[in-house]
């Protein structure tokens, strides 16, 4: 599982290093993709697989809309770590998820979020106050 919150900035070629403890699972590749909320999503290729089938069905049923799955597939980009642990992430995919410089990377159980980092710290302080609050964590 993928578990942690690491600051980072971008390069200048719009790479960013994951944590050493995240790339044992994506070392033969995996996928990036764009992700509700407005962050990015880093899969395993099987993790991606099984998203993918997932929004599929969801689209066969109603439940969610035809031009969603397409942007999240048009979308998608097979990344691969370096020898430094970088990925680079496309400019399109940069640009959805406002991403300048600072970045969290953060785990996500089965796949790994990439945010900007000061909406990073917005959206983490909501869900602690909702975790203070008592409200469920499901």
């Amino acid at each position: 599982m993928f578990v942690g919150t690491f600051e980072h900035a971008l390069d200048g070629k719009g790479r960013v290093v994951l944590p050493a403890s995240f790339r044992a699972r994506l070392e033969h590749g995996g996928y990036v993709t764009k992700r509700l909320d407005g962050c990015l999503a880093v899969w395993t290729p099987d993790e991606f697989e099984r998203e993918a089938q997932e929004m599929l069905e969801k689209e066969r049923r109603g439940e969610i809309a035809r031009n969603v799955v397409r942007s999240f597939s048009a979308g998608a980009a097979p990344i691969r770590p370096d020898a430094q642990g970088r990925i680079a992430l496309p400019q399109n995919l940069r640009e959805f998820a406002g991403l300048e410089r600072d970045v969290a990377v953060i785990g996500h159980f089965t796949s790994i979020e990439i945010w900007d980092a000061s909406r990073w710290r917005e959206v983490d302080q909501e869900g602690e106050a909702l975790l203070a609050g008592g409200a469920p964590a499901v």
